[in-house]
């Protein structure tokens, strides 16, 4: 872990000196070196590769037309399998890479709670992501269950129900008192998204399970920055972005795990033709695949699946224990740089200090967060996000962040927030934080 005086700058050249991962850095386009990009839990940078692979793929498209379909048609089971091999801890024919985070996780929860018929309630924490919750809303109005709203964050949410928590985190034994065999979903974070907390995948999947819940598990803000260990830790269902810490672009395709143990168990409510049997009969009536493709809608996106292959093989390379390292070392550093440069300025720490209980990112607070998450980008080259209604999302993505990097980007905060020529920032105007 990270020892030695974090205010020291050779601390952090000493860490990158000593990096194993130091050099896939170069393996990414950097347009401004003076940039200290903190922000790859949003968006990850572009790697080199991709470039490549998308003009290598424009190349298949123009010269074979539709016969490339021969080899498209199954691409999202290969690369499925890349993400569980290189992130996820899975085994193959449990992941595909398809739609986007909120299809795959309306798919899912749908199947979840059909495969619970006769139970009445799911469940929700109000520090879940917006697109989680407001889905997770809409399935409990169309189909008249009771949906409870764990108030972890003090946000409130349709019939919102206090739970015992800290900086977020739930844990087993406070979610206990709220589940029963009324229960049919339950779906959490891997990694909070606003305050980087990380739960127990393993003793909440296994505690649900004592219940016959069903949990969906939104790993968007936790793939490519910790070992998640699907298969290991007993998930049943999860979903997932690859463009934050997997680099894969903009809007990039998505992914969702089924285990093995349920597929043949759940049904999804958007049949498409991708996921029937027999796919190119095209009978009069849908008979689902037997295997993973049973969770497909419809045609994938090559190029999407290209930029996951160019990444996520770098990813695979690394090896995600020592990317999780990585992450582990670097968010010590900023908190050990929070202690002793953010604190006295007014901050507060709303990440857990503990390693085992976070992710990439750390998560400062601060009265005055959104004018100084503006100026970090406009008046110091340093890139974080802001959150409401106070606070500041900073992340180091192991593979293209060095410890260099994180170390500037806190030291020009701490003199911003100084020196109080931040107070001297306008609006933006930009509706994206």
């Amino acid at each position: 872990m990270f020892n030695g005086d974090a205010t020291s700058r050779k601390t952090a050249e000493d860490l990158d000196a000593n990096d194993p991962l130091a050099k896939f850095k170069d393996q990414f386009v950097i347009k401004d070196s003076e940039v200290c990009y903190l922000d790859g839990n949003s968006l990850g940078r572009m790697p080199k590769a991709t470039k490549q692979a998308v003009n290598d793929f424009l190349d298949e498209w123009s010269e074979e037309l539709v016969d490339g379909w021969s080899h498209w048609i199954d691409e999202a089971q290969p690369t499925g399998d890349l993400l569980g091999r290189a992130a996820l801890g899975a085994a193959a024919g449990q992941v595909l890479a398809v739609d986007t985070t909120s299809v795959n996780f309306f798919q899912l929860c749908s199947a979840a709670i059909m495969a619970r018929p006769g139970r009445k309630k799911i469940i929700i924490d109000s520090s879940n992501f917006p697109t989680d919750r407001y889905i997770l809303e809409g399935l409990a109005r169309d189909r008249n269950l009771e949906l409870i709203t764990l108030n972890n964050d003090g946000m409130g949410g349709p019939n919102a129900q206090d739970i015992k928590t800290k900086k977020e985190l739930i844990t087993p034994e406070a979610l206990e008192p709220f589940l029963s065999e009324d229960v049919a979903l339950l779906t959490l974070q891997a990694i909070h998204y606003r305050s980087g907390s990380r739960p127990d995948i393993k003793g909440i999947t296994d505690l649900c399970r004592k219940y016959g819940i069903l949990v969906v598990w939104d790993c968007s803000h936790a793939i490519g920055a910790i070992e998640l260990d699907l298969d290991a830790n007993g998930v049943d269902l999860a979903v997932g972005c690859t463009y934050k810490y997997g680099n894969a672009g903009p809007g990039g395709t998505a992914w969702l795990y089924v285990n093995k143990s349920i597929q043949q168990e759940l049904r999804v409510p958007i049949q498409g033709w991708f996921s029937q049997k027999d796919q190119f009969t095209m009978g009069p009536l849908f008979e689902p695949a037997d295997d993973i493709r049973r969770f497909q809608i419809a045609s994938p996106s090559i190029i999407g699946m290209r930029m996951i292959q160019s990444s996520f093989k770098m990813i695979e390379e690394a090896t995600i224990a020592a990317i999780e390292h990585k992450a582990n070392v670097g968010t010590e550093m900023m908190i050990a740089l929070f202690d002793e440069w953010l604190k006295p300025l007014g901050f507060e720490l709303l990440t857990p200090r503990d390693p085992k209980e976070r992710g990439g990112h750390i998560t400062i607070g601060h009265p005055d967060a959104k004018k100084i998450a503006t100026a970090m980008r406009t008046m110091i080259k340093v890139v974080p996000d802001y959150r409401t209604p106070d606070s500041i999302r900073l992340a180091i993505a192991p593979l293209p962040t060095s410890y260099t990097e994180v170390w500037d980007g806190f030291a020009r905060l701490k003199e911003l927030v100084e020196t109080k020529k931040y107070l001297e920032i306008q609006d933006s105007g930009s509706r994206v934080t």
